[in-house]
């Protein structure tokens, strides 16, 4: 059995302060119903190096904020070292290489190999697209929401230049439906003047997205979406999609599925969006359709993704507002997450994500059967909901799993999916 590497008590859940979805939707003991509702029954195939492999990193002390004083971004609140770190020892972990620089030079030639590219590593000349979550800007200046950490995406751009090799100028960092805010920009743009900085408005000195226009069609006769697709990202030679753990009204997590949204043409304004499809039946746990398995089986999207980063250094309850509450549960203790989750499987990696966020906040009216879209991604060519899935809308449906998922049990140990925990 792969499991937790140390042993962390189980505390049983208090519900609280939020309303519960209708009583079908909730386990005996008031947990969340979901669409997988056993534990250690997983599902899918594992991918990676070393399959199904999640590394879980916990760094106390690389997020400081008191949750009033100022803002959680700014650097009085943030240790740049221990993101550094945290970033330097998930790559490690999850290659099983010595040291950095072999560790990136191996997730390069497993993904080449892996995609009819022979066994090489990184070549300079090759385009590289991080894809962030700033969903919860709104202009230039930062606000309190919780956005993507300027400080992990820094220590992300050390690794990838410093340990790797990768050239500054084959790196973009985007976020093509909003902003790229200033001090995630400053910061990392005074490091690396010759990354490309990539956001929805390219303005002060960052580039305007450009999108290929209906290069994400979805499932034929699956509703109306916003069906262009970043340039940058379909460009890209390998994608690094950077997410955020974080609860989400409509599909109950924010996690790496759901980033791959703010890569189609978006308008910033968020309403005048369409928004289907992306939400669980919250109150009976029906199967249907997903676009985030679209997004994950997409070519140009999950297809191109070399590595799949989850940045909870803050994490947070609510999808809106300033990071809030703090995380109470071992091994967290009355600190925020401190944590950044890094693995090469997309199913697996927001598995033990949103795991992580049912476990400490179980009460959350929107959680019931959020695993909706790991299931039917983990369960194809046959679905729960029956769908044939065909992102590129080609008559070439997807054929495979896209990846392993499985729910951990109350030692949080899985059976299938390959947890390493590291506290430093």
């Amino acid at each position: 059995m792969h499991c937790l590497r140390i042993a962390v008590c189980f505390i049983a859940v208090t519900l609280s302060a939020f309303a519960y979805a209708q009583t079908s939707s909730r386990n005996a003991d008031g947990t969340p119903k979901m669409t997988n509702n056993q534990v250690n029954s997983p599902l899918g195939v594992g991918k990676g190096i070393f399959p199904g492999r999640v590394v879980w990193i916990h760094n106390p002390g690389v997020a400081n904020w008191d949750g009033e004083t100022g803002s959680w971004y700014e650097p009085r609140w943030n240790n740049q070292v221990k993101a550094d770190e945290m970033i330097r020892q998930a790559i490690v972990s999850l290659s099983g290489k010595k040291n950095a620089r072999q560790a990136w030079n191996a997730l390069f030639k497993y993904f080449n190999s892996t995609h009819n590219r022979g066994n090489l590593g990184y070549k300079a000349g090759e385009k590289i697209a991080i894809k962030l979550n700033m969903n919860n800007s709104f202009g230039y200046a930062d606000n309190e929401q919780l956005n993507s950490s300027p400080y992990v995406t820094l220590a992300l751009l050390r690794s990838m230049i410093n340990d790797g090799g990768v050239r500054p100028e084959d790196i973009t960092v985007c976020e093509p439906s909003r902003y790229l805010t200033d001090q995630l920009y400053n910061l990392c743009h005074g490091e690396f003047p010759d990354v490309h900085f990539v956001d929805n408005v390219g303005e002060q000195g960052r580039t305007k997205c450009e999108f290929y226009d209906n290069a994400i069609p979805f499932t034929a006769g699956k509703g109306e979406k916003q069906k262009g697709l970043a340039k940058c990202i379909v460009d890209a030679d390998y994608v690094i999609n950077s997410a955020l753990l974080k609860i989400h009204t409509g599909p109950g997590v924010t996690l790496t599925g759901k980033n791959w949204y703010g890569a189609t043409s978006l308008d910033k304004e968020w309403r005048k969006n369409s928004h289907n499809a992306v939400s669980q039946d919250k109150r009976n746990g029906v199967p249907k359709y997903s676009s985030f398995v679209d997004f994950i089986g997409h070519k140009d999207l999950g297809g191109k993704c070399m590595l799949y980063l989850i940045d909870g250094t803050y994490g947070s309850r609510d999808v809106n507002g300033k990071p809030d509450p703090k995380w109470q549960k071992a091994p967290f203790n009355g600190d925020w997450a401190c944590s950044i989750l890094m693995s090469q499987d997309p199913l697996a990696g927001d598995s033990v994500g949103l795991d992580l966020l049912v476990y400490e906040w179980p009460e959350v009216a929107s959680l019931p059967f959020c695993d909706l879209y790991l299931v039917e991604a983990a369960s194809i060519p046959n679905p729960p909901s029956g769908t044939v899935y065909d992102p590129e809308d080609d008559g070439k449906p997807l054929k495979e799993p896209l990846g392993l998922t499985e729910h951990w049990n109350k030692d949080k140990d899985y059976s299938a999916i390959d947890l390493i925990y590291k506290k430093l």
